[in-house]
């Protein structure tokens, strides 16, 4: 079996994001500064244990985690002494049922030696990564840790994917003094060992289950929640900060199911969840076997809201799921939708070399060698002194984005959240903090005279661009639509509306986008008129305006009509229940529409 990989990257890169010449150790850091962050890991205080009883007399880890030893008296090798700088890698990268993570943690981790490599490595001297499998066999995988340490005499490690590996090498890093950065491992008691030798990268199971939980329970008011695990280390401890918060929260979990790491038949547990009669399901799986629940959960006629943990979502669960995904939410460390040029610019040089778009795994696997490497520049061949640099560290700005860390060296920068839309995920930025105000605990609403029903056949106004050309087109049985071109100057636009708006069979309007919606939001107020925008600004809802609503830019003219005739079919041509019925069904900006 192959136990060891040593490799040597020497080879030019096309570079993008700067990588700044290696000092190597010219002005190294000095003991980081003692600071203090309070609460631990910016946990809101009614998620936080026994907050509503007492305040405990002592808080643990809230301050720097100290190195008191030796190290940093240990001389630094001289430069013309030593032909390469090695660092580790440590992953399942052979025989594991995770190896496909861990080669693209690894593809990621192997460009950005080679990046930095081409721009000069450690003053002129190549850095060499020397690659180490995690078999997830305690003592093999501690083997791997001994030899790289002891023998390669490595500077500094990236690795595990299993907690339970990453647990065993900060162990021997307690021995041995050696810097580790973790940057896929979530296991929330990785940093709680306040070994003082870990930088963690990603926001861990606490984050993400506190997080997971503010949405749930706070913002969309869920109350009977089931979770759905898998039975191994990563599921056992990422869901233990979710039931925790659900707890606290006051609404303790109706149902927890498990399954095997390679099942692939989960009607059992579902049949389960179905008979509970919950109103949501949490995943905390990958995504091949989250695509393949979500798939078998909609087959039985489910209909259950689902959210996950951040290892749910992937191009494979989109794949395997289809339509089933869709409505899907999830937390996520970073928004891989943006489109700022870092950020692109990795991506394309990701997929020319290695065939295929980077993931969570090989991004993040890039960041974290770039840290661990811009560390061993600027503190020099001195362990003690690259971790000095890792617990000195506040920020990080990567190819993923920035990182937060706080005085454990974990990054507690908040988290997104996705949502499978139209078959593709969008992002937005969300915090575990309670919000100070919350639209959908007080929605408003109608609470004027009754309006009269409209005369004839109903009339829905289409304001927009080409908005006169498109109109006829949209016009169906029993509903016409009437359309008013945005182009013209906003004064005969505004007259052209006014004179629609008060005919007495006119009932709704539709913006096709953001500036129509602002002009129409408007006038339909003081017209008390239903108005749904076809646009993303989330400010034409965040007044509270009871006759505004708003699906997303991408959703079709045609679409917003069938709304206006499901609420017409339903409860009959009249504004104020129509209104209604928008105000029940279209409230959550979330939910697919």
């Amino acid at each position: 079996m192959l136990s060891l990989l040593a490799i040597a990257f020497l080879a030019g890169a096309a570079m993008a994001q700067p990588v700044s010449p290696c000092s190597c150790g010219a002005n190294p850091p000095g003991r980081p500064e003692v600071r203090t962050q309070a609460p631990y890991a910016n946990a809101p205080d009614d998620l936080r244990p026994f907050s509503r009883f007492t305040k405990p007399y002592y808080e643990h880890y809230t301050k720097t985690v100290e190195y008191n030893g030796p190290g940093r008296d240990v001389p630094v090798p001289d430069l013309k002494d030593i032909t390469e700088v090695p660092v580790a890698f440590l992953g399942p990268i052979q025989d594991h049922r995770d190896q496909a993570l861990g080669r693209m943690m690894l593809n990621g981790a192997t460009m950005a030696i080679d990046e930095v490599n081409a721009a000069g490595g450690y003053g002129g001297k190549p850095f060499k990564l020397m690659v180490h499998n995690d078999s997830a066999i305690w003592g093999a995988s501690s083997n791997e840790i001994v030899k790289m340490t002891y023998d390669e005499k490595v500077w500094g490690m990236l690795g595990s994917i299993d907690p339970n590996t990453t647990h065993i090498a900060l162990r021997v890093s307690l021995k041995s003094e050696l810097p580790i950065v973790n940057v896929i491992a979530t296991d929330p008691t990785l940093p709680e060992t306040t070994i003082p030798w870990l930088l963690t990268g990603i926001q861990d199971d606490r984050e993400q289950g506190y997080t997971l939980a503010r949405r749930i329970f706070t913002e969309l008011g869920l109350k009977h929640v089931a979770l759905f695990r898998v039975n191994e280390s990563y599921g056992r401890f990422g869901n233990g900060k979710f039931k925790d918060a659900a707890r606290r929260l006051g609404h303790p979990l109706a149902l927890e199911q498990r399954f095997e790491p390679g099942d692939t038949d989960f009607h059992h547990q579902l049949r389960v969840i179905q008979d509970s009669n919950v109103d949501a399901i949490v995943l905390w799986a990958d995504q091949v076997i989250a695509g393949n629940i979500l798939k078998q959960m909609r087959e039985m006629g489910m209909k259950q809201r689902v959210f996950g943990a951040f290892r749910v979502y992937g191009d494979e669960m989109l794949r395997i799921a289809g339509p089933a995904a869709e409505g899907l939410e999830f937390v996520y460390p970073y928004d891989p939708s943006r489109d700022d040029p870092v950020w692109l610019d990795f991506n394309a040089r990701f997929q020319k070399r290695f065939e295929k778009a980077p993931d969570t795994f090989a991004s993040l696997g890039y960041d974290g060698m770039r840290i661990l490497l811009a560390s061993i520049c600027r503190a020099g061949l001195n362990r003690a002194r690259i971790r000095d640099v890792f617990y000195g560290m506040e920020r990080y700005s990567g190819v993923t984005g920035e990182m937060i860390f706080d005085p454990n060296a974990k990054n507690v920068a908040p988290l997104y959240l996705g949502v499978v839309k139209g078959g593709k995920a969008v992002f937005q930025r969300y915090t575990m903090e309670k919000p100070y105000a919350s639209v959908r605990d007080n929605r408003s609403g109608y609470e004027g005279p009754p309006l009269a029903d409209a005369v004839g056949t109903p009339v829905i106004i289409l304001f927009g661009p080409g908005a006169d050309q498109l109109a006829p087109k949209l016009s169906r049985e029993g509903l016409r639509v009437a359309g008013v071109a945005s182009e013209q100057n906003w004064g005969k636009s505004s007259t052209a509306l006014v004179d629609l708006i008060y005919r007495p069979d006119t009932i709704g309007m539709i913006a096709l986008d953001r500036d129509s919606a602002h002009l129409a939001g408007q006038i339909a107020a003081k017209a008390m008129l239903p108005l749904i925008a076809l646009s993303s600004d989330r400010t034409l809802t965040g007044a509270n305006v009871p006759w505004i609503f708003r699906l997303d830019a991408d959703t079709q003219p045609a679409n917003a009509v069938r709304r206006f005739a499901d609420a017409i079919g339903q409860l009959g041509p009249n504004r104020a229940l129509v209104r209604n019925f928008f105000a029940a069904n279209l409230m959550d900006p979330w939910r697919t529409n």
